[in-house]
């Protein structure tokens, strides 16, 4: 008898009939198994997105311009004494306020006062000479009415008259020297200002010619502010201060965040600096909290105009993308779709709308990162808020809806699995 041949022919065909069996097997539960998850979870798959919506409304924009800026005190005096002598009071605590005439030093003025009474016993001598030489000529004219005396000598008793008369003025001019001098050893104060260091100690010899002074005073109520702004804005101001328009100027710290004062804006620079383009305005501040102080380092937010009554809404809702600039509309049925627009002036966290949108649209300010036209939305506060009323009605529907949904997905479970045997 022969061996059995080998069934290599029946194995081959077989084999491949199981992995057709298989991929159809497979196929088929691919293929129910959404259709099973659509009736009790299908929502869950397309969860709708929590976002934080904002009502458009009216309002008014402010035309700010932005500028870096230098305190600077509308007047600083070094005080120098006008006479030389001997230091013997100072009047002043450093850093005290004063005002314009309060006594800040005294110089010794006995020797001043010594010089004063010398003029005027000078003035007084060369009067009683010009009052002899007065009468004389009196005398001499009508003695020379008479041809009594020569007109050579009537000629000479003028001329001695006009002499002393001279002397007499110049003797007054320096009787009134003399008491400024006097004056000098007082010295006052020349503006309201703050005292700054005194820079020289009671009992010192001072002279005009000491180049630090005793002290300098520092204006600080008003004080002033320059800052620079680029040339293309110089029209629009001018335009502006010469209809007589008074423009707000307000001071912010280093950072730009904290307000120091309010302020507004006296004038601007008589030329440009042609090396940076730009042009020195200065803002003036009352000041009276002492806020601002000499050569401070502050930002500056000069109010050049404002747009009454406009369509604002939050810069938070500005996207920028294909359409180029849109935000997210909310619309009634939870969803959302894109919405062109067009911005005018931004004003802080505020932009003004041209076009696109209406006072009382709804549109997205925050958790626009994965949205999509048309996509689920569920509405939520801003974090540290309280819901506004279309947050909280929106909040109560979709809640609604999710029992709803979860209530026929339990039915429909309970369907399939029929009676318990």
């Amino acid at each position: 008898m022969g061996e059995p041949r080998p069934r290599r022919g029946f194995l081959l065909p077989s084999i491949l009939v199981l992995l057709v069996v298989a991929g159809v097997v497979w196929w088929t539960r691919q293929g129910t198994a959404p259709q099973q998850g659509g009736a009790g979870g299908g929502r869950g798959a397309a969860a709708p997105m929590s976002i934080v919506p904002e009502t458009v409304t009216k309002g008014d924009i402010g035309i700010n311009l932005n500028a870096l800026g230098t305190v600077t005190s509308l007047a600083t005096v070094t005080i120098r004494t006008q006479i030389s002598g001997y230091l013997i009071r100072v009047a002043f605590k450093e850093g005290d306020e004063v005002k314009k005439g309060d006594l800040l030093a005294e110089i010794d003025s006995r020797p001043y006062e010594a010089a004063l009474a010398q003029q005027r016993g000078q003035l007084a001598r060369d009067e009683a000479l010009l009052k002899g030489a007065q009468v004389d000529l009196a005398r001499y004219q009508g003695l020379a009415a008479q041809n009594a005396v020569p007109h050579q000598t009537l000629d000479t008793q003028i001329a001695l008259v006009s002499q002393d008369q001279g002397t007499v003025e110049a003797d007054r001019a320096m009787v009134k020297a003399a008491e400024v001098n006097l004056n000098y050893t007082r010295i006052l104060s020349p503006l309201d200002g703050r005292v700054g260091l005194r820079l020289v100690d009671q009992g010192n010899y001072v002279t005009p010619g000491d180049a630090n002074g005793l002290v300098v005073i520092t204006q600080i109520k008003p004080i002033s502010v320059l800052f620079t702004v680029p040339e293309d804005n110089l029209q629009a101001i001018s335009k502006r201060l010469q209809a007589g328009a008074v423009l707000p100027a307000t001071a912010f710290d280093r950072s730009g965040i904290s307000k120091i004062a309010d302020g507004t804006l006296q004038t601007f620079d008589s030329q440009i600096d042609p090396t940076t383009g730009t042009i020195k305005l200065r803002a003036t501040f009352p000041n009276d909290t002492e806020a601002l102080f000499p050569n401070q380092f502050v930002n500056i937010r000069l109010l050049l105009d404002t747009h009454k009554d406009v369509t604002t809404m939050s810069t938070a809702g500005i996207q920028r993308g294909t359409p180029g600039t849109f935000v997210y509309l909310v619309n009634t049925d939870s969803t959302v779709s894109v919405r062109p627009v067009k911005l005018g002036m931004t004003d802080g966290d505020r932009v003004e709308v041209l076009s696109g949108l209406a006072p009382g649209d709804r549109i997205v300010i925050d958790g626009a990162d994965k949205l999509r036209d048309g996509a689920k939305i569920n509405l939520r506060a801003a974090t540290g808020a309280s819901p506004g009323p279309d947050a909280t009605k929106a909040a109560g529907q979709n809640n609604s809806q999710e029992k709803q949904d979860k209530a026929g997905a339990g039915k429909k479970r309970r369907s399939e699995d029929g009676p318990k045997q």
